[in-house]
């Protein structure tokens, strides 16, 4: 009888009652019986009281191995998503590549939430780019896009001539790395994350896989994700390392080794391409790569056991560099997941316990990131560069009050030389002060760099002009920073010169500027409209400029230039106006730049402002006065984007500096046929964004055009709306990595139209 009243009393008790009282009470149950039928009958209904959540035996656990994949890896985070839904535990987490970036952060403390936000937040057309935003680039950096549009780089060494280690540079990807991880736990070691975390690289010298289980966060996440050929390798441990992909995708061996009971595989990996994909050496070269990554998938998945769980999400459409489809991979990442509801919900715990689970999580962060002064700045791993002068650049001053976000943002800035490819900031505080330590690896491509360009100018009618062009930089020749660049050009237009570019101190914004040039080129005139003749110049000069860089925004210098030119009348020949002639002319130029593009600038200003003092060697020809202004203010709304841009020049006599003709200078009227004492132009130009050149080839497409005002007046003649010019043009532009390429169709009214193809020379 006092068995079936226990009975009843163990079945009449809320079930959310502790699992281990409730063996309490029966055990006592059976004591006080004392009945052995009884106790049996106990045993068997034990299992229909206690509800299977409640069973007194450890839950097993469960590890998550996320593999790489590229932009098919923010799948990861619809898995995330759905697996907190159900509330199914994660102990520890394995990941490659993307799915080690994502993991990683996950492991750290970042909610699902948090990451969905911040990758698409995330600009990823800058983080594949080949080098930081323009807008962030040193001036002297931007200045040369001016001289020679081109992107084509190569390092010169004593071996020869060679590539750069990637594709896209490092600057936006460790920016990138840096907003996914919360705060403070960029350096915090691997192996003392809240939740357990593993990732793997590979050894890119003897192909090994490498585990990282001891190294800073952020360290391991940039070195598994750093996927040969796009992002440069590290260096972990003495070894150089890039993406684990290609020894093993998927680690699951891994989660058993650290005591995994049972897996959640996702596997996200590019499936191998079809025959008629492959129809060019780089459609090869990635087929090869993946076939490589799909074998070690392969014989991963076989390390699967019965209890373990497979998700492959269907991610047909989005290829390894698709970042801008992360809202579709997120979805897909979704829906496989909920398709194995049934499976995942069997490991699904209490409310009650996903939530101690995930405060444990996210709740073990370090302390804010605090301001404290500046008690020591030191740079370490320069061999060229001065580093009193990267100390300098940074911004960075002792005494300064700076947190470490100020303290990464600062040192990132470093970037913009264009000489560094990778920049740490180490931290340490001690009695209420901040020491920093600047790591910054020169680059083997960045002290001897050789830039090639091509660049075109055809209305496909008689028009046409062609250039090759070089520029070699020669970067920090003396402990103050000095740099030789030379720049030479053949074809339609030939050109040899160089400028040493010498700061009055480490870091100085102060220069000294010295220059030599020969440059050949030719000019048509024009009549009412219509070709005179052609006239030959050969110019030699020698100028020498002091001045100030104003931060990396602008700059402004005054200098002396003395020149010779040689003028031939060739079309028709005409040897009786053959003239040398000699100018000695003093300049002021004011410059500000902070346009993100110059295939098309979608942000910044530009402005540059000349007033030059002319006088020739004759006694006779008195001296002249010229100025010109060029100013352009670039905006995006959407896809959308475009400019509004002014230019005005005026001579005290004679022509102005500046002509007018050609693809957005009047579109429509032949190249620079218009010239006049004052010369007037505005414009506005918008376009729409339709697409994108893969990686290794540009950037953005688009699509728009422009309408364009100009004029030119004589000295004795007052401004006439009446000889203001109206033209338009259309065109397709593509951001190519020999400089801007323009396809368009332009028309003045009143003088006819043409065909542009414009690539290569700023507008």
């Amino acid at each position: 009888m006092s068995s079936k009243i226990c009975k009843v009393f163990l079945i009449m008790l809320p079930r959310s009652i502790s699992n281990s009282f409730l063996i309490s009470l029966a055990a006592f149950c059976l004591i006080f019986s004392a009945d052995v039928s009884s106790t049996e009958t106990l045993t068997a209904k034990n299992a229909e009281i206690i509800p299977p959540n409640m069973d007194s035996r450890p839950r097993p656990k469960i590890a998550l191995v996320l593999s790489g994949g590229g932009a098919r890896g923010f799948a990861h985070i619809g898995v995330l998503r759905v697996l907190k839904e159900l509330r199914v535990p994660v102990d520890m987490i394995v990941g490659t590549s993307m799915g080690a970036v994502l993991g990683g952060a996950y492991a750290a403390g970042r909610s699902v939430e948090e990451l969905a936000q911040i990758v698409s937040s995330t600009s990823w057309d800058s983080v594949l780019a080949d080098r930081p935003a323009r807008d962030v680039l040193d001036f002297r950096r931007r200045e040369e896009d001016l001289l020679l549009p081109s992107r084509i780089e190569f390092a010169v060494t004593k071996s020869g001539a060679s590539l750069p280690p990637s594709a896209a540079g490092n600057a936006a990807l460790e920016q990138a790395l840096t907003r996914l991880l919360p705060n403070g736990m960029r350096n915090e070691p691997v192996d003392q994350l809240p939740l357990p975390f593993r990732s793997v690289a590979s050894d890119l010298v003897t192909g090994e896989l490498v585990e990282l289980g001891d190294t800073p966060l952020f360290l391991t996440l940039r070195a598994s994700l750093a996927v040969p050929g796009v992002f440069a390798p590290v260096r972990i441990n003495q070894r150089l390392v890039v993406d684990g992909g290609l020894v093993r995708n998927l680690p699951i061996e891994l989660a058993h080794k650290m005591g995994a009971d049972i897996v959640i595989a996702v596997n996200v990996g590019t499936p191998l391409a079809e025959e008629r994909e492959l129809g060019s050496a780089i459609s090869v070269a990635q087929q090869m790569l993946q076939i490589l990554t799909e074998q070690n998938v392969q014989r991963s998945l076989k390390e699967l056991r019965s209890q373990d769980i497979l998700i492959a999400p269907n991610l047909n459409g989005i290829s390894f560099l698709d970042f801008s489809e992360h809202h579709r991979a997120i979805e897909a990442g979704e829906f496989a997941t909920h398709l194995l509801t049934a499976q995942l919900s069997k490991l699904g715990i209490s409310e009650t316990a996903y939530a101690a689970l995930e405060l444990s999580r996210v709740s073990t962060a370090p302390a804010p990131n605090l301001a404290l002064p500046l008690a020591k700045i030191e740079v370490q791993g320069t061999n060229y560069i001065n580093p009193a002068t990267l100390i300098a650049q940074s911004g960075l001053k002792v005494g300064d009050v700076v947190s470490e976000d100020n303290i990464r943002l600062a040192s990132s800035k470093l970037y913009g030389r264009g000489d560094l490819d990778h920049v740490e900031a180490e931290i340490e505080d001690h009695d209420g002060q901040r020491s920093v330590m600047i790591k910054a690896n020169e680059a083997n491509w960045g002290r001897n760099r050789l830039r090639v360009g091509l660049e075109l100018v055809s209305n496909f009618n008689d028009s046409n002009r062609f250039s090759l062009g070089a520029m070699h930089i020669a970067s920090s020749l003396n402990d103050w920073g000095g740099e030789l660049r030379t720049v030479a050009k053949i074809g339609s237009q030939g050109q040899l010169g160089t400028q040493l570019f010498q700061p009055l101190g480490a870091g100085s914004d102060w220069y000294l500027a010295p220059s030599i040039q020969y440059g050949a080129s030719s000019l048509d005139l024009y009549e009412d409209g219509r070709k005179k003749q052609r006239i030959a110049y050969k110019t030699s000069s020698a100028t020498f400029a002091a001045g100030r860089q104003l931060g990396n925004w602008g700059d402004i210098r005054i200098g002396i230039d003395r020149r010779l030119t040689n003028v031939n009348a060739e079309i028709p020949e005409a040897p009786e106006l053959a003239a040398r002639v000699f100018f000695n002319t003093q300049f002021l130029n004011f410059r500000v730049d902070t346009l993100d593009s110059l295939a098309f600038p979608t942000r910044g200003q530009l402005l540059d402002i000349e007033l030059a003092h002319l006088r020739t060697k004759e006694v006779t020809e008195p001296s002249l006065l010229t100025f010109s202004m060029r100013a352009m203010s670039a905006f995006q709304t959407g896809n959308w984007a475009g400019h509004i841009y002014g230019e005005w020049a005026k001579s005290q006599r004679g022509d102005a500096p500046l002509q007018l003709g050609g693809f957005l200078r009047l579109s429509g009227t032949p190249v620079d046929s218009l010239s006049n004492n004052t010369i007037a132009l505005g414009r506005v130009v918008i376009a729409r964004r339709i697409g994108s050149m893969p990686t290794a080839l540009g950037g953005s497409i688009r699509t728009g055009f422009s309408a364009e005002l100009g004029a030119g007046f004589s000295a004795d003649e007052s401004v006439k709306f009446s000889k203001i010019k109206q033209s338009g043009s259309a065109f397709i532009s593509l951001d190519t990595r020999f400089g801007p390429l323009y396809f368009g169709a332009g028309a003045t009214r009143g003088i006819g139209s043409s065909l542009y193809l414009f690539l290569g020379p700023s507008w």
